[in-house]
């Protein structure tokens, strides 16, 4: 009678949202009052007008997009403690951790995740820890057997005294009195264990100055001579749950070869779902990135109150953590921190069919990955169909377990090793259905968002849980470069996949894809389409002084009304946000101008991306975004003070930015100067007005950190290379834009 305890397990309650919706349909009407604007005079304006009209056509359908997705907030409730007594028997759970550099994620970071993962609050004989190493390093995989022996030593000791923050590297930041009661007992094994964390990472900083970091011989011997992109399958059991309050633990490194393709991070995952399926078969799944450690022991157990159920079993797909940041600087400078978009927009398409799978910090079914439908198992029993799963009997046999929700008969995970080689092996998925109809599917550089869309697009339902303190913590790129890299690479997939057979426009028609949700990732996968109007938009009032023109309504005319009412309007309600979830008025703007930045660059590099590769004239090409470790001793004084200076490299995805402030520098000097380009007078005797002159210094404003950058050297100042490019550019456009009025 356990399981009929009628004890809630979680509760879905919608926001009051008044003020929020007011605003935000008050700034649309305005938009759409403009666009009519526009419309009836645009038989007496020239090419400016229309181009004006066009940008601000793709404004307001996009801020259609961002008030459908937060028009319905919700908050989740969760109630842990109901869990045991409804279900004395808990379900297991495989985590996995991805790395791919040794160099970009350093593997005393990876170590840091997996001891997080081993010592949260759940019993460790229904736990197994794997990490896929897709760069083959034998310094990580010796940074994992030296972790695992500290986790006996860890785990129970976060277990004991029931501590919060289970990643070694932050837990030590704090005095022992501080985060416990001050007893003899506990400040001994403090210290002792403290020690023993620092010898590890003594350890592993002395490996990775070595060129091998230790004798390749004995488990390391297969480490010898191996190629990065072209090696046989390395799987090893660092530590097996036997007698030790200690979860499972096996490192994984695929085979890779030359001519096989090996599909990135998607592919990696695949093979994770494989192995674990063999081996430990757990009903959920749980993937992190390499960064991001668990924060709150207890998010397991939050999980699985969304997870299980009858009433959560039919229609609940995924359950999905908002990242957080442990390094996150002052203000965050570099707008990539996404707090309000989390809690705005996070929390509204949560009250649809559910958010997009973000790629890290979520928790998967098993059955819902190998592509079941809700309420449809009639394929489970179809041996042709099994067949989609590769050639292997004993995975097809997991899985039709796992299909079906039987535990099945568990053997030793050592017995499972021969037949995991086979499932890892680069020539497995010939033949099968893996990356297309389950699994974690191919074809994009953000497979996670392609991977939650094939999910949703069969009916599953998604949750979007926010925990005090964070379920999971990670590390955000500091730094223009690994910033702007980041915003590439996602803006080059989410296009691959709105220009793919697997865009949500199909999958609305033929699948069960809510439209609302399909609104919502219409918004998600056009990301990088913005930067082709913010260019351009951003261009116009340049142009404009340049060429003696406008695109606005003069100061005199009524209708100025409307852009200014649009400014204001869209200020106030942004800010509005940002105090509303305690940031700061400089965190707000840093966000306003890097949202600028990073349109009018790294979504235009993503654009061009796939422009080429649509032509067939390159391929799209997946870059690890540096990590940095915290504990480095390499960190700048002013990440140390809480600020943080703009910093460029010779990467060209720094130019159009830099041509676009030259042009308006150029634009506002010759304005100043009283110099006009040799051009007639406007057909209509209307010259440029206040209203271009202040959008440029707009734009200005918003590029001070490249304007900076032209006055610095190292790497804070634009690199000479990226100078001559943009002024030459620049001075390309300015004779253009002189030409076309001459």
């Amino acid at each position: 009678m356990a399981n009929e305890i009628p004890f809630p397990l979680y509760h879905k309650n919608a926001r009051k949202n008044t003020i929020q919706r007011a605003l935000d349909t008050t700034l649309f009407f305005l938009l759409i009052s403009l666009l009519f604007y526009r419309l009836l005079s645009l038989k007496t304006h020239g090419f400016v007008w229309l181009l004006a009209f066009l940008c601000e056509s793709w404004f307001t359908f996009y801020w259609f997009l961002i008030v459908n997705a937060k028009w319905s907030p919700v908050d989740i409730k969760t109630y842990p403690q109901n869990l045991e007594p409804r279900f004395p028997e808990l379900p297991t759970v495989d985590m996995f951790v991805t790395t791919a550099d040794p160099v970009r994620e350093p593997p005393i970071m990876t170590v840091n995740t997996v001891l997080s993962l081993l010592a949260v609050d759940y019993p460790a004989d229904k736990l197994a820890c794997y990490v896929s190493d897709d760069g083959c390093s034998a310094l990580t995989f010796y940074s994992l057997v030296e972790s695992s022996k500290f986790a006996k030593l860890w785990v129970p000791f976060c277990k004991k005294y029931k501590v919060q923050v289970r990643a070694p590297f932050r837990y030590f930041l704090e005095d022992p009195i501080s985060i416990s009661a001050p007893n003899f007992e506990f400040k001994e094994e403090w210290e002792k264990i403290k020690v023993e964390y620092e010898h590890l990472c003594l350890k592993i900083k002395e490996a990775s100055r070595k060129s091998a970091p230790c004798n390749l011989t004995h488990d390391f011997a297969v480490f010898a001579n191996i190629e990065t992109g072209n090696h046989p399958t390395i799987i090893k059991i660092i530590g097996e749950n036997c007698e030790e309050d200690v979860p499972h633990l096996v490192y994984i490194s695929r085979e890779k070869r030359p001519k096989y393709r090996h599909h990135f991070k998607a592919g990696a995952m695949n093979v994770l779902s494989r192995v674990s399926g063999l081996m430990t078969n757990a009903p959920l799944m749980l993937n992190v990135d390499c960064d991001m450690f668990v924060n709150n022991p207890q998010v397991v157990r939050q999980a699985l109150c969304q997870l299980v159920g009858r009433e959560s079993e039919r229609d609940m797909g995924f359950i999905q953590y908002p990242q957080c940041f442990y390094n996150a600087t002052k203000d965050d400078p570099y707008g990539n921190q996404m707090v309000v978009l989390m809690e705005y927009i996070g929390r509204g398409i949560a009250g649809l069919q559910g958010p997009p799978y973000a790629g890290t910090g979520c928790f998967h079914r098993r059955k819902v990955i190998y592509g079941v439908w809700p309420d449809n198992a009639a394929s489970i029993n179809d041996y042709e169909a099994m067949k989609e799963f590769g050639k292997s009997e004993e995975f097809l046999e997991s899985a039709t377990h796992a299909l079906k929700g039987e535990k099945g008969i568990r053997k030793s995970i050592s017995d499972y090793l021969e037949a995991s080689f086979q499932v890892a092996a680069c020539d497995y998925e010939f033949g099968s259905s893996w990356g297309t109809k389950f699994g974690w599917i191919y074809g994009s550089m953000t497979e996670d968002v392609l991977t939650g869309l094939n999910i949703h697009k069969k009916g599953w339902k998604s949750n979007f849980h926010f925990l005090d303190p964070p379920a999971f913590l990670g590390c955000a790129p500091t730094g223009g470069p690994a910033a702007m890299t980041q915003q590439k690479r996602w803006a080059t997939g989410l296009l691959e996949i709105l220009v793919s057979k697997s865009n949500p426009i199909v999958f609305t028609l033929t699948g069960n894809l809510q439209f609302r949700l399909y609104l919502f990732y219409i918004y998600l996968l056009s990301w990088g389409l913005t930067s082709v109007p913010e260019l351009c938009y951003a261009a116009l009032p340049a142009y404009c002084i340049i060429a003696n023109s406008h695109f606005l309504p003069k100061v005199q005319d009524p209708a100025i009304l409307i852009p200014v009412a649009i400014f204001v309007t869209y200020n106030m309600l942004t800010l509005r946000e940002y105090l509303k979830v305690d940031l700061s008025f400089r965190a707000w703007w840093n966000n306003m101008r890097m949202a600028r930045i990073t349109a009018t660059s790294a979504y235009l590099f993503g654009v061009l991306t796939i422009v080429l590769k649509l032509l067939g004239l390159s391929d799209t090409v997946f870059d690890v975004t540096q990590k940095n470790d915290e504990a480095s001793e390499d960190e700048d004084d002013d990440e140390i003070n809480g600020t943080a200076k703009f910093t460029f490299d010779e990467s060209p995805i720094f130019v159009p930015g830099t041509t676009l402030l030259l042009v308006h520098l150029t634009a506002l000097l010759s304005l100043c100067l009283g110099l006009r380009p040799l051009v007639h007078k406007d057909a209509q005797g209307s010259g440029v007005g206040l209203g271009e002159v202040l959008c440029s210094l707009w734009v200005v404003l918003c590029f001070r950190p490249f304007m900076k950058g032209l006055f610095r050297i190292g790497k804070y100042g634009l690199p000479s290379s990226t100078i001559f490019k943009s002024t030459s550019l620049a001075l390309v456009l300015v004779c253009l834009g002189t030409a076309s009025w001459a």
